[in-house]
């Protein structure tokens, strides 16, 4: 059954409706604040149709748009004008080598590409390298076609409505054990996924939500923006994510709301200038996008006392999450069930999910297998890779790739990703296992554990360490340490000391880049 929720002109809802339904009940609130620019949900809207329009003269329906920079307002417009002309967005992540960008412009073959002074350069060279793009559109008209220009006198009216099936987003995953693969969402697929959120969320009655969005837009976790904006509430946007601009904005603006990841949280808590800001207007704090080691999560809770946490599991192919962890679980945590601190939550509202062995066979309570899931929001596939999009569904379920296993009470723990796990001497190690008591080690910032190959074993565990700043901790302390903790087949027999891990542009650990030095 198509997802209805009563969009604007009737029948089913666009991704654009979340902006337009904003603006109907609330027109003069600011939708967004960045920097020094505000705009009303009324005002977004508008340029929201504007885009639409314009776009129109420049490609036709079902192609790809492109953008490349760093966060902006031009995302967020784009984020609803692009699938409103019945086209694709296609978010680049700016921190890609600029080979790397021209490779997936190759293979998405977009026809438009929006980008910004920064980027020109590589823009130039994709627009050059890649035939099918006929545009270039910068958004302060430092080459090709000015947006201001390209907005200026559209009609701000919505244009003729597309099929909410089709394609409305183009995701590339991020591609940390291998080569990144696009995921196809449709308007329906991006509009369950933000309505689950609304739904299966808490959401504190406060009398201007005000919600500190620090993710690239180029990631899924981008549809933060959406699920604020379906509540009306205020998001605040920043260029790129740092401590400090992380601090200001929450000052400036008394943000009560925000979601990070582990690594932005780690960054925050150990930040001097944390504790001469006033964060006493935080009332709602979510994470997701990797683990969060157990011992961060400890420390922010203590840290923000008054504020309610809530984790969350999903994916690229998902638009956002599918697990909810909300604060009543983590209040329970804090009353004496710190087991519930490690755990991703039970299905949100609109969520089917099972655990499965290897042959498809539901398991039961405590038994590991492979996280599967059923939904609305659930992606239409890869985009030209057919053979990979059967491989990720069996029986109508996708197949996340991670390994989990659920409880008595219907939460689900995130045990490690498939391709992770490490088999050793016939036993397996779940990397995420030994990574929270890594993150243990008061000498330890970050932590990654990978499998190199071995002769005797088979697979060896590796853990690669970044130092909080101090003095390095020795091989065989860390070992001991895991030691202590850990039975001995998954203690680290190998241990890399780094000055930083490396990560793409939404904190994950590339893992492949690891076991390519270990190897």
């Amino acid at each position: 059954m198509p997802l209805v929720v009563g969009a604007d002109a009737g029948g089913e809802m666009l991704i654009s409706d979340v902006v337009a339904l904003a603006a109907r009940r609330a027109p003069d609130v600011p939708a967004m604040h960045f920097g020094d620019l505000t705009w009303t949900f009324e005002e977004l809207r508008a340029a929201t149709c504007r885009l639409a329009h314009a776009l129109a003269e420049l490609a036709r329906p079902g192609d790809r748009i492109a953008v490349l920079g760093e966060n902006g307002p031009e995302h967020v417009l784009a984020y609803y004008g692009v699938p409103l002309a019945g086209m694709v967005l296609l978010p680049v992540n700016y921190r890609l080598a600029p080979g790397e960008v021209v490779d997936l412009l190759a293979d998405a073959r977009p026809t438009v590409l929006i980008t910004e002074a920064q980027h020109l350069g590589t823009a130039r060279r994709a627009a050059a390298e890649v035939p099918s793009i006929s545009t270039v559109v910068t958004v302060d008209g430092s080459h090709g076609v000015a947006l201001p220009d390209l907005l200026e006198g559209r009609p701000e009216d919505e244009p003729e409505r597309p099929d909410e099936i089709s394609a409305a987003w183009l995701l590339y995953t991020s591609g940390t054990t291998g080569r990144a693969k696009g995921a196809v969402l449709t308007h329906r697929n991006v509009v369950a996924g933000v309505v689950n959120a609304v739904l299966s969320w808490p959401r504190a009655v406060e009398q201007r939500p005000v919600v500190l969005v620090p993710w690239p837009l180029c990631h899924v976790a981008g549809h933060n923006v959406l699920v604020a904006h379906l509540a009306a509430e205020t998001v605040v946007l920043l260029r790129r994510y740092s401590t400090e601009g992380f601090l200001d904005a929450v000052q400036r603006h008394r943000v009560t709301a925000t979601t990070v990841a582990p690594t932005m949280l780690e960054m925050l808590l150990r930040h001097p200038a944390l504790d001469t800001v006033d964060t006493t207007s935080i009332t709602r704090i979510g994470y997701g996008s990797a683990p969060m080691p157990v011992a961060t999560l400890r420390k922010a809770m203590t840290r923000f006392p008054n504020a309610g946490f809530r984790g969350g599991f999903g994916m690229t192919e998902l638009a956002g999450n599918v697990l909810a962890h909300g604060p009543e679980e983590h209040r329970a945590a804090a009353g004496g069930r710190p087991e519930l601190l490690a755990s991703a939550g039970r299905p949100m509202l609109l969520t089917a999910a099972r655990t499965v062995d290897d042959d498809g066979v539901e398991c039961g309570p405590d038994e590991v297998g492979e996280l599967e899931v059923r939904g609305d929001q659930v992606f239409s596939g890869y985009w030209n890779r057919p053979e990979a999009t059967a491989e990720a569904f069996r029986d109508g379920w996708f197949r996340t790739g991670d390994l989990a296993r659920r409880d008595a009470e219907g939460r689900f723990a995130i045990v490690d990703r498939r391709k992770d796990m490490i088999l050793t001497g016939g036993e397996n190690v779940y990397s995420r296992e030994v990574e929270d008591v890594l993150h243990q080690h008061p000498a330890v910032s970050a932590a990654a554990v990978v499998g190199a190959p071995d002769e005797l074993w088979g697979e060896r565990v590796v853990a690669v360490v970044q130092p909080d700043g101090h003095e390095p901790p020795a091989e065989q302390e860390i070992r001991e340490f895991c030691a202590e903790h850990l039975a001995g087949y998954k203690c680290p027999r190998q241990v890399l000391i780094v000055p930083e891990l490396p990560r793409n542009a939404a904190g994950k650990v590339l893992k492949r880049e690891l076991q390519q030095r270990v190897r």
